[in-house]
Order: C-alpha cells, then structure tokens, then sequence
C-alpha cells in the first residue's frame, strides 16, 4: 500500500469493500478503478496529486482482491461486467457520493463504462482505458481474427478445469507473465510488479476471475439479480458524459487500431488520445498522461 493512503471500508449490500482515500472528504469526489490483473497501486503517481489539488480521491479494491471481502459465504463469486459496475454504484451510495468522475481501466474501466452509459447522472466525466468496455456478450462466440485470438490465449484457458488448478497454483506467476506480455514495452514491469502482487492472494481471487472470463462468453450463468442491467447491457447503450479515451499504442491485449472503432459509441463531448509507448496498464504506465486526462474534464 501506498504509504500516504489509508485503507477504509465501506459496508455494501454484496461487500465489506475496501478502498483508499486521499485528499479531503469535502472535496469534488474522484474514483480511480484498476483492472485484472492490477491493484491500486497503479494510481500511485495519479491519487496523491488530485488529493493535493483538493479532490476527495477514492481507490478501491475490486471483488476478489486485496481486502475486499464478501459479506455472505453462499453469495455468488461473481466476475461478471454488470457486478462490477454494481460495486460501483453501491460504493457511491455507502460513501454518499452522489456524483463522481470516474477513472479507470481493464475491469474497471468497464464497471466506469457501464455507470457512465446506465447512471450518467451519477458521472461527472470518465477517463476510459481502451474506449468503449462494454461486453458484447450476445456476439461473444463470433471469433475474431487470429492473431487477436491468440493474444486471448488466457482467457481460453481460464475456460478449462486445467486453467483454474493453473491460476489457483499460479496465481502469481502467471499474472506476471500476463503484465509483460500486456505491457512489453514498460522498463518498470519487474519493479513494480511485486506491489501489486499481494492482493491476488485474496480467497475470491480465483473464483471471481474464473467466472468473469466464462460469463462474457456465455459459458457460466450471471448473478440472478443482476439480468436486468446484463439485460440492458446487450443494447450496448452509448455514454453520453464528457470522455477521454487513452489507448496504449503497445497493449499486448489490443494495440490501439489507427481508425477509433468505439467512436460512435460516445455521443458526448469526446477525445482519444493513443499514448505510444504505452502497453495495458495505462495508468501506472503512463500517469501524467492520465493525470492531464483527469485534469482536463474536470478543469473544463
């Protein structure tokens, strides 16, 4: 943990959630979201600078990491997009924030997506990693070319008995693999990765990100009090807030193509910004490109 922050939780319906905050709690509320496989240590560089400027900054640890703890034992271990985005809006109603710009990537960049596009009166602006996270789970089984299949790889994996008893033996190894290959081009990988890793040992880890990568292809059942919002999901609604959309010009996942497909999915005021020499893990890569972001929609 960053040794500026403190770690804080707040009681949702699902979650004994834990987060970080920096800055006053009076201040304009930011909430900064981490993807699989990170943690909040990639706004290390990103948090103590908005505090500074007087935002209440919130870091939270996604469903499966770190601290962050189920309330109840039978509750479904679920990784799916709808229940992230549903952390999300709980964490916002614990902590009373009526309205918040939103930052994130990867996971959560997706839960930031879906609030934005379903709750936009709950998002002042977002920062998105990679445009448009929504899942087009309906078209989940459509394959793609093969050369972006193979960089999916893992996901194929984690759809076999094989892929659990390897993450569950593995779990640190291979979510190290997975920042190199995602980010080939970051001299930082081996030094900053070892901050990161301790909150993969989280009990849920496993299962939560089992189910997220079988549920987007249809290959595990969501959580029943969720269907309405994966429901409204496969619209694919278009987000209507002030955005930014910053793409790693070397993302191992997804290089960022030289036409923006996600486009037309903002009707909003909207901007891409394609970072070179930046892989997956765009904010802690790259975080005076996502502070300027950040600053940018909410000193407009």
């Amino acid at each position: 943990m960053n040794n500026d922050a403190l770690i804080h939780y707040a009681l949702t319906p699902s979650l004994n959630l834990a987060y970080e905050a920096y800055g006053p709690s009076s201040g304009d509320p930011v909430i900064l979201l981490h993807g699989f496989p990170y943690s909040p240590r990639a706004y290390d560089d990103i948090a103590p600078t908005l505090a500074a400027k007087g935002y209440r900054v919130i870091v939270p640890y996604l469903r499966g990491y770190g601290p962050t703890r189920f309330n109840n034992p039978d509750t479904l271990r679920s990784g799916q997009q709808a229940a992230l985005a549903q952390d999300l809006l709980d964490l916002m109603d614990a902590l009373a924030i009526k309205q918040a710009a939103l930052c994130g990537y990867d996971w959560g960049g997706r839960a930031a997506c879906i609030v934005a596009a379903l709750r936009p009166e709950r998002v002042r602006c977002l920062v998105t990693g990679d445009g448009y996270n929504l899942q087009n789970i309906p078209r989940s089984t459509q394959p793609l070319d093969p050369q972006t299949e193979h960089r999916l790889w893992y996901q194929y994996y984690f759809h076999t008995p094989r892929g659990v008893e390897g993450l569950t033996q593995n779990r640190r190894a291979l979510c190290e693999l997975l920042w190199r290959l995602w980010s080939p081009t970051w001299a930082q990988n081996a030094d900053r990765y070892p901050l990161s890793a301790p909150v993969f040992d989280n009990p849920d880890f496993v299962e939560v990100v089992i189910h997220s990568y079988r549920h987007r292809f249809m290959y595990a059942s969501g959580d029943p009090a969720l269907e309405w919002m994966e429901e409204a999901l496969t619209q694919q609604p278009v987000i209507g807030v002030p955005t930014i959309s910053l793409c790693g010009a070397d993302d191992g996942v997804g290089p960022a193509p030289e036409v923006d497909e996600d486009a037309e999915r903002f009707t909003g005021p909207y901007e891409r910004r394609v970072l070179a020499g930046v892989g997956h893990n765009i904010p802690e890569e790259a975080p005076e490109a996502t502070l300027k972001a950040i600053l940018d929609l909410l000193e407009d």
